[in-house]
């Protein structure tokens, strides 16, 4: 039997292993990817050259979380997640070593880029599938706020990454990022709970099947699943309009600040640390107490729409309105995360996490890649704050249509009780 199934507390020692890696690796990447973009805004000093790096990132995540769906919901997650971590450590120290001899070609980095990002595409499957199997019944809520606040923690390495990239330059900090994804996955090797999806769906495949066809009908059954689900396709479909806005803001933000204020990016981490506040309290409130199950719909949709108008209008203010604007967000953000994720991934069956999440996050990524590619194409032409205004409104109107038109399906996840069983 699976640690999962022993007991009802939180810690048992697979889920203290997988945080302790999270933290390591989270650290480590938080650090390296801020420093990484304050090296492209450096050199390029374009808001849309600075758009195709964070699409150079993403455009991988498009295909590969589909394939790699199917692919983990028959072989060992576990596997997948230390593997890809050695191999990031890998790639990190190359490029250290490369960047130390003060080489550096923008086309060879947005491929770099590219790369890392088909990495994290396939590790973010492969964990989000992992990751619920480890957790004891009762507890998804306590322990998806225990990782939203430990993902929020790791950003407190943004002021430490921009000091350091102008004391020392971006080598040393790949470097590190290298050494963190390595200790990470050593100890992501000792986790020891079994993976009993892998025999269902052994029992299930034909022995004459090839693989490759194998892939192509399990990610086919991904989305027919998710097509069955009305509630789980209107909460994928609203996350995709929430991506694209997301995608606006992540090409947005940072250079504006910069462009806007003196020392810009030192104005921008000030601002965004009272987000990080906010998801910090956030996180520690639901890690204490337990949000009703009859009031989680209600209390989401409300968020969806008030962290939208936050963000949306933020921009237009004073500085200390920012602040308070962001910790609301902060709030706002790890409730929406803690019920949305808690929820869906209590939901779905053990053997079918892989594929919908790989379909979720398909749809996820297209929602970021459009928005990254409308952001850097229409603030050439556009004032920025009017640009993430207007996909903010619409991201407040795609959780009215799809999360509130939906509330029958998308209710009867959101406040499900955990425990019971799940949906077959």
């Amino acid at each position: 039997m699976s640690e999962k199934t022993t007991g009802s507390k939180l810690w048992t020692r697979d889920f203290t292993i997988i945080t302790a890696g999270s933290v390591i690796s989270m650290f480590g990447n938080a650090m390296s990817g801020f420093a990484m973009s304050l090296m492209v805004l450096d050199i390029s000093k374009s808001t849309f050259l600075f758009s195709i790096y964070i699409a150079m990132y993403t455009l991988p995540q498009l295909i590969m979380p589909v394939v790699s769906g199917a692919v983990l919901d028959r072989f060992s997650r576990k596997k997948a997640i230390y593997s890809l971590d050695f191999l990031s450590s890998f790639l990190y120290v190359i490029m250290a070593g490369i960047l130390a001899t003060g080489w550096f070609s923008f086309p060879v980095f947005a491929i770099y880029c590219f790369i890392l990002g088909s990495i994290e595409s396939i590790y973010m499957v492969a964990y989000e599938s992992f990751y619920p199997l480890l957790i004891s019944e009762g507890n998804y809520q306590k322990a998806y706020s225990v990782a939203s606040v430990l993902e929020t923690l790791s950003a407190v390495m943004v002021p430490a990454a921009t000091f350091f990239y102008h004391l020392v330059g971006l080598a040393p900090l790949l470097a590190i990022n290298g050494v963190c994804f390595f200790i990470a996955a050593l100890l992501e090797t000792r986790i020891t709970a079994e993976e009993e999806y892998i025999d269902l769906q052994k029992a299930s495949r034909r022995a004459d099947q090839h693989p490759v066809r194998q892939v192509m009908d399990d990610t086919r059954e991904g989305f027919a699943y998710l097509a069955s689900e009305k509630g789980l396709l209107a909460v994928a479909i609203y996350f995709a309009f929430s991506a694209i806005c997301g995608g606006v803001s992540s090409v947005i933000t940072l250079p504006y600040f910069k462009n806007t204020f003196p020392n810009g990016e030192y104005w921008f981490m000030a601002v965004m640390a009272f987000m990080l506040i906010g998801r910090a309290v956030g996180g520690m409130i639901h890690y204490r107490k337990e949000i009703p199950s009859r009031y989680r719909y209600g209390i989401a949709l409300a968020v969806y729409i008030i962290i939208s108008l936050c963000e949306g209008f933020y921009l237009f203010c004073p500085i200390p309105v920012m602040m308070i604007l962001c910790f609301i967000n902060g709030l706002g953000g790890v409730t929406s995360y803690t019920i949305r994720i808690s929820a869906t991934q209590s939901y779905v069956p053990d053997e079918r996490k892989g594929r919908f999440n790989g379909a979720f996050n398909m749809l996820f990524t297209l929602g970021a890649l459009i928005g990254e590619f409308l952001a850097g194409s229409l603030t050439i032409f556009m004032n920025e704050r009017m640009v993430l205004m207007g996909s903010m409104l619409l991201c407040a109107l795609a959780a009215v249509i799809f999360i509130g038109g939906g509330k029958e399906h998308v209710s009867r996840i959101y406040n499900m009780t955990e425990g019971i069983p799940k949906n077959p």
